[in-house]
C-alpha cells in the first residue's frame, strides 16, 4: 500500500448549466413555456419583446402629432393676440361679451338646479350607479343564479333554487343536508333515515318528533328542483322523474313510466320480447316508447358540471401545399424575445465595475436562454416533421390509414435518444386539418398482417369502430365475429385483443348493443 501518481483518458458527460435549461425547455409544453419566457424577461433586464419596436414607433407617432397639436394651437393664439390689439377691438364689446356669457352660465344654472332634484348627489359617476361591467357579459336569457363560475357545483344550483323555496326551518334544514348529500351526476347517496338520525343529532329540540316520511316529502320537493331527475336514489327513480314531469298527452309516457318503474332489468338485458309480452304492446309500438326513454338524461347532474375549459395551444401546425404536407412552427405558442440593445451597449461604456460584470452576466444568460429556445423550435420541427412524413396516409384517410410508429424509429432517422423523442412528443400538440392531437397520439404498437407486414393498434381500433357503427343492430356483431372480419382483410388479431380495443373505445359488448331499430 503505497500512495502513486496516475494518469487516465476518460470521456464523460457533465450537465452543464446550459444543457439542463435546454433539456428543461424541451419538456415544457407551450403554457408552461409561455410561464418560462415571462419568468426570464422579469428577472433578466437585457431581454425583451419584439413587439415592444412597434409600440415604441407608434409613440413616436403620437408625439408627432402632439407636438403638430401644439403648433396649431400656438398659431391660433397668435392669431387671437393680434385680433386682441387691432383697432376694431374695444373694452365695450368685450364687457358686453363676458355679459352675454354670464347670463348664459346663470340661465344653465337655474335650469340645471330646476331639473335636478336638491336630495339626489350630482357629484356621482356612472359607474357608480350602475355597473355594466357586470351585466355587459351576459347574455339576453340570463337568470339570476345562472352558473358564471367555474368552480359552482351541483350544490350551489340547487341552494340558490332552495332559497327561492318556502319552507319551515326543520324542512329547510333537512333540505340543506339532502342537497349536500347529493353527489355530481346528481344522485343522493345517503339513506333517509341516516339524514334523520343526522337531523336529531345536529338539533334534538326541533327534530325530537320528525318522522321519516317528514324526510322524504321534503325529498321529493327537492325533486322538482332543476335540472330534472336530481336527487334521485336510483336510476329508475331518475327516470320517473323526468317522465311524471312531461305533460301528459306525451305520447307513450304511461307505457314508458310503467317500463322504468317494474321492468328497467329486462331493458338493460335487451330481452325485448319478455317485454312485449308483459307490457302488452307490439314490437314497433315498443321501439317509440325506448326513444321516449333515451330521450331522458340518466346523469342530470352532469349537465351542470362547470370545470374550467382548458384549451390546448399547438406547437405545430400542418398544412398541405402543392399536394404535399409541411409542418411549420405555431408563432403564437410563444412571444418573440430578443435582447434589448439599449442595454447591451451598456456594457462597453464607461461604467463600475459592477455594473458592467451584472450587465455581462446578464447578457450571457440572455444569450443561453434564446440559443435553449431555438434550439427546441429546431427540435420540435425536426421530430414533427418525420412524424407527418411517416402519417401520411393518416392525414389523407384518417385513422384507418395509421402506420405502426415507435420512439425508435423516430430517433434514429432523426438521429438522437429516445429518452430525447419522448421529452419532445409529450405535451406537445399538432394541429391538423383532422383536428388536434398529441404528438404521443401517432405512435402506436404493431400487430401482424397475413402477408408478414405490420398494422398499427390505432388503424385497428378504427377498423372496429367502423365495423361496430355499420352492424345490424337487432344481430350486433360479436367480439369474436369482429376477430373472423379482420382476419378476411388480413389483420390476425385474437378474439381477447378485439375486447381490449372495444373496451378501449367505451363499446359494450354485443348483447348490450342489441336493438331494435
Amino acid at each position: 500500500m503505497k500512495h502513486s501518481l496516475q494518469l487516465k483518458i476518460g470521456q464523460s458527460l457533465t450537465m452543464t448549466p446550459q444543457l439542463q435549461q435546454a433539456i428543461k425547455l424541451l419538456q415544457l409544453s407551450s403554457l408552461e413555456l409561455q410561464t418560462e419566457i415571462q419568468n426570464a424577461l422579469d428577472n433578466n433586464p437585457l431581454l425583451e419583446l419584439a413587439e415592444e419596436e412597434e409600440n415604441e414607433s407608434v409613440e413616436s407617432t403620437d408625439d408627432f402629432e402632439s407636438e403638430s397639436e401644439q403648433s396649431i394651437d400656438h398659431s391660433e393664439s397668435n392669431e387671437f393676440e393680434s385680433e386682441f390689439d387691432s383697432p376694431s377691438f374695444n373694452d365695450e364689446s368685450l364687457l358686453s361679451d363676458n355679459q352675454n356669457e354670464d347670463s348664459s352660465q346663470e340661465f344653465g344654472d337655474e335650469q340645471w338646479s330646476d331639473a335636478i332634484p336638491e336630495h339626489l348627489s350630482t357629484d356621482s359617476q356612472w359607474d357608480d350607479t350602475y355597473q355594466s361591467s357586470d351585466f355587459s357579459s351576459r347574455d339576453d336569457d340570463w337568470m339570476p343564479g345562472d352558473n358564471e363560475s367555474a368552480d359552482e357545483t351541483i350544490q350551489d344550483h340547487l341552494s340558490w333554487q332552495l332559497n327561492l323555496t318556502r319552507l319551515s326551518d326543520i324542512d329547510r334544514h333537512v333540505a340543506e343536508i339532502i342537497i349536500d348529500s347529493i353527489d355530481e351526476r346528481g344522485y343522493l347517496t345517503t339513506a333517509l333515515d341516516e339524514i334523520l338520525l343526522s337531523c336529531q343529532e345536529e338539533l334534538p329540540e326541533l327534530f325530537f318528533e320528525v318522522e321519516l316520511d317528514e324526510v322524504e316529502t321534503v325529498l321529493h320537493r327537492v325533486q322538482q328542483f332543476d335540472p330534472p331527475g336530481v336527487g334521485a336514489r336510483d336510476l329508475s327513480e331518475c327516470l320517473k322523474i323526468q317522465l311524471r314531469q312531461l305533460p301528459q298527452d306525451t305520447p307513450w309516457r304511461a307505457e314508458a313510466l310503467r317500463l322504468v318503474t317494474d321492468y328497467l332489468d329486462l331493458l338493460g338485458a335487451s330481452d325485448f320480447k319478455t317485454l312485449v309480452r308483459r307490457l302488452r304492446i307490439k314490437e314497433h309500438e315498443l321501439t317509440s316508447v325506448i326513444q321516449l326513454i333515451q330521450s331522458l338524461n340518466p346523469t342530470p347532474g352532469e349537465q351542470l358540471s362547470l370545470g374550467r375549459t382548458d384549451y390546448v395551444i399547438p406547437d405545430v401546425i400542418v398544412r398541405k401545399r402543392s399536394g404535399e404536407w409541411i409542418v411549420i412552427l405555431n408563432s403564437d405558442a410563444a412571444p418573440e424575445i430578443r435582447i434589448n440593445e439599449t442595454y447591451s451597449a451598456l456594457i462597453n461604456e464607461h461604467s463600475s465595475d459592477e455594473g458592467q460584470q451584472f450587465l455581462r452576466d446578464q447578457l450571457q444568460d440572455a444569450r443561453w436562454f434564446l440559443k435553449s429556445l431555438q434550439s427546441r423550435n429546431e427540435t420540435l420541427l425536426r421530430v414533427s416533421s418525420e412524424i407527418v412524413a411517416r402519417q401520411v396516409e393518416f392525414l389523407d384517410i384518417g385513422d384507418e390509414g395509421m402506420k405502426p410508429l415507435v420512439l425508435h424509429d423516430i430517433a434514429d432517422a432523426v438521429e438522437m435518444h429516445e429518452s430525447t423523442i419522448s421529452r419532445v412528443t409529450t405535451q406537445k400538440y399538432m394541429l391538423t386539418p383532422r383536428g388536434v392531437f398529441e404528438l404521443k397520439y401517432f405512435f402506436s404498437s404493431h400487430v401482424g398482417t397475413a402477408d408478414g407486414g405490420a398494422a398499427s393498434s390505432t388503424a385497428i381500433r378504427a377498423i372496429i369502430k367502423k365495423l361496430i357503427s355499420e352492424e345490424n343492430p337487432r344481430k350486433p356483431l360479436s367480439d369474436s365475429k369482429l376477430a373472423t372480419l379482420l382476419e378476411e382483410e388480413g389483420v390476425n388479431v385474437a378474439r381477447r385483443t378485439i375486447a381490449k380495443y372495444r373496451e378501449a373505445l367505451n363499446i359494450p359488448p354485443s348483447n348490450e348493443r342489441k336493438r331494435l331499430v
